[in-house]
């Protein structure tokens, strides 16, 4: 089978390459032929071809930008959010296997595409926004990095600070380093009108920005800033795509997106602004500058501890984009102190996430550990969403964690004096010369880590405790007076055998394994390990120990993820200590904590008065050994009761 899926996100960076990977790695495990074109912020990767696209079974698109279609008409097309092809890659491609997609016909949309089209227009400011940001990030960051190289290179220390010579090399250096920046308001507002308007938006969103920056225009001597060029390209798209929905003679449409639409629409944003939006704005900018330079002590700490936080919170999302986009601004407005601690905070999720599965490796699985070491690397080039993989499968522990470090760095940078020159964070920009007070960067930084590290590392369990909390619970000893009193039966089938237990294979053989469950449900796979139980002379009532089984199921689930569920009870109908293993290559729905099917399934049988020492051995020898990605890979592969044998005489 060949899958195809195209990836893009608005700011076309670390979204857009994470969704790719995750879809391309689901693939490749799921045993799925699959290619995955990029649409990042450097252009179209891997790109699909005519030959690939005639091939494939199915295509996703996993974007939150507009992506063409056309190419795929009359393919099975699934289309959805970017961060589905993160969270949810082992899903989008079983929806493909199964058939559960809706063929694409050009000009026609799907059901499934109305929906998300409907959630894009729930919030399209978000958007448009995003598209602008994406698109201007290049111009702050080529300018602030040249001026930066300009002033570490070629800059003399003198009485005001440090100043380049005009004569200098490194003065044309500085000067296209400005230039640069001169591009950042008119391209945010540019392209947040093309996003509503499409290209007839872009003149007057161009001009509308300069004009925003450029406060000659209406009495102002700082312009309106970023602030300004946001209201401009929102009332140059809105304008332009109200003049577009004008009904004109047949003659006159093929000239109206390039001559009519763009100079009416340009006048009409020019003019509302000169005389109008541009100095009440202008004002606001100038006072909102003033206050922020004006911070000391408590109230910039207040400030280091906002931005910190919504730096974290959300690892790329709205609130860490209006942030970043508040700390760009100030550096056009020549105060660096702003984006230092932001600079600082960028880079602590993917770098305290990294730093504590180093730390402390039992309380991560082999496959966190992997992308720890992936976080960490993207830490260091300032991309929080390294710290994402982290956070979706365990929010309510990391997001605090990251929170808090954040705010530590952050808070430290301020006090510290760090400035950012260039509109990026992560060490990168210190190494490059961008940072002021690189000391105090490195400092903050370090800081803001170890809190993040320890502080998940507190709060998370180990492993191999996170699996037993969901098997154990009910088998430790803590039941209800119920159980408590349960009468001990009295007759002689009743009393139980003595096992020492040094591994697995020592509480079960052959005639307990079973390669190929015939049951499609939970319950059906429970009966048929039940009955292979009761065949082997493990138990004195079969029922009795269903009821037991069946109680520790409604307390929680025993599906504990990774493919695995653990059935167990403790019951007086149970002679000896006793596992019965089972495969089921197809999986069977087990409620499972991470939502994967359970393929491999091992039923543990203890008698009630074996049930302290003898289970807890079970649990420890089955969790230790299950937590090696390798083995279980092997497990699913084997062909013969034999040979599952073989394999499970390693546990021990």
């Amino acid at each position: 089978m060949k899958v195809l899926a195209v990836t893009a996100c608005p700011v076309g960076i670390a979204h857009t390459y994470m969704a790719a990977e995750n879809l391309q790695k689901a693939g490749v495990e799921m045993g799925i032929d699959i290619k995955v074109e990029t649409q990042g912020s450097i252009g179209v990767e891997n790109a699909l071809t005519d030959k690939d696209i005639e091939e494939a079974d199915g295509i996703i698109i996993a974007s939150d930008k507009e992506v063409s279609r056309e190419r795929f008409a009359g393919k099975k097309l699934l289309v959805t959010g970017v961060q589905d092809g993160i969270r949810r890659p082992e899903e989008l491609i079983n929806r493909i296997k199964t058939g559960d997609v809706p063929v694409y016909k050009a000009g026609l949309k799907s059901a499934e595409e109305i929906k998300n089209k409907k959630k894009e227009k729930e919030n399209p400011i978000y958007k448009h926004l995003m598209s602008g940001v994406s698109y201007m990030i290049p111009f702050i960051v080529v300018g602030g990095l040249l001026i930066a190289i300009a002033l570490t290179l070629g800059g003399e220390q003198t009485p005001g600070g440090i100043v380049i010579p005009e004569d200098s090399f490194w003065s044309k250096i500085n000067s296209i380093g400005a230039a640069s920046f001169s591009f950042m308001v008119p391209i945010l507002a540019g392209f947040i009108a093309v996003s509503i308007a499409d290209r007839p938006g872009l003149a007057p969103g161009l001009i509308g920005g300069y004009i925003a920056a450029t406060g000659s225009f209406y009495g102002s001597e700082a312009g309106a800033g970023f602030i300004g060029g946001i209201i401009a390209g929102f009332l140059a798209g809105y304008v332009t795509l109200a003049i577009k929905k004008i009904k004109v003679p047949k003659a006159v449409q093929p000239v109206m997106p390039i001559i009519f639409i763009p100079i009416i629409a340009t006048l009409i944003v020019g003019l509302l602004f000169i005389y109008v939006v541009g100095g009440p704005v202008s004002a606001v900018f100038e006072s909102l500058t003033d206050w922020l330079q004006s911070m000391q002590g408590a109230s910039s700490i207040l400030l280091a501890i906002i931005l910190g936080g919504m730096i974290a919170v959300d690892m790329g999302g709205p609130f860490n984009k209006v942030a970043f986009l508040f700390g760009a601004a100030m550096i056009a407005e020549g105060n660096y102190e702003i984006m230092g601690p932001i600079a600082v905070a960028i880079c602590i999720p993917p770098l305290g996430m990294g730093l504590a599965t180093f730390l402390n490796k039992k309380k991560y699985q082999p496959a966190e550990r992997e992308a720890g070491k992936a976080s960490f690397t993207m830490g260091l080039f300032g991309i929080t969403e390294g710290a994402i993989p982290f956070a979706a499968q365990d929010p309510l522990r990391v997001i605090p964690s990251i929170v808090v470090g954040s705010m530590t760095g952050s808070v430290i940078a301020m006090i510290g004096n760090v400035g950012d020159r260039v509109a990026h964070g992560g060490p990168i920009v210190a190494v490059l010369g961008a940072v002021d007070n690189v000391l105090m960067f490195f400092i903050a930084a370090i800081v803001g880590v170890i809190v993040t590290a320890l502080m998940i590392n507190l709060l998370k369990k180990d492993v191999e405790a996170e699996m037993l909390d969901p098997v154990a619970d009910g088998m430790n000893g803590d039941e209800t007076e119920e159980n408590e009193v349960t009468p001990v039966i009295e007759q002689e089938e009743s009393k139980t055998e003595e096992v020492e237990i040094n591994k697995l294979t020592d509480i079960t053989n052959v005639d307990l394994i079973e390669t190929e469950l015939a049951g499609n449900t939970r319950d059906d796979v429970i009966d048929e390990l039940i009955r292979k139980m009761d065949a082997a002379g493990v138990l004195h009532s079969p029922e009795e120990y269903k009821e037991a089984i069946f109680a520790r199921e409604n307390e929680s689930t025993t599906g504990l993820g990774m493919n695995i569920a653990i059935p167990h009870g403790k019951s007086n109908a149970v002679k000896r200590p006793t596992v019965a293993f089972g495969m089921k290559q197809d999986g069977v729905d087990w409620m499972s904590v991470d939502g994967t099917d359970a393929k491999l399934i091992f039923m543990i049988a203890v008698p009630e008065a074996a049930a302290g020492d003898a289970h807890l051995k079970i649990l420890q020898m089955l969790s230790r050994k299950l937590m090696d990605q390798t083995f279980r890979e092997q497990l699913l592969n084997v062909k013969t009761k034999e040979e599952a044998y073989k394999l499970l005489d390693t546990v021990q």
